[in-house]
């Protein structure tokens, strides 16, 4: 029996069913298509994580957001500063803070 998956694998997954004496089909992305595909990814693993609260699940995800940064020619140390830069100036998040409303009291001043 056949199973359709029509989803962007890991590099190895052909060894991986070839070891369960299976065979499989695949074809090569283009870039365009391939980056498409990333970003469906992303969201697959973002889900499972959420999910299963699982670290093997976090990987996953660093992994596609890793493959995203190289497709795009993005330096993850360039991140990385962002990411510390933005910490240093707005804070993280384990102050579990949770914005409920906002009031602009610019205008009750002249009432």
């Amino acid at each position: 029996m056949k199973k359709v998956y029509n989803k962007l694998v890991r590099d190895k997954i052909n060894q991986v069913i070839e070891g369960n004496n299976q065979r499989a089909e695949f074809r090569y992305l283009k870039e365009e298509e391939y980056l498409q595909e990333l970003h469906k990814k992303l969201y697959e693993e973002v889900n499972e994580f959420v999910e299963d609260d699982d670290k093997e699940e976090l990987a996953d995800v660093l992994e596609v957001l890793y493959s995203i940064a190289k497709t795009k020619n993005i330096d993850m140390d360039e991140v990385e500063r962002i990411r510390i830069a933005k910490r240093e100036k707005r804070g993280g998040f384990e102050d579990k803070l949770y914005l409920e409303t906002v009031e602009d009291l610019k205008g009750e001043e002249n009432e």
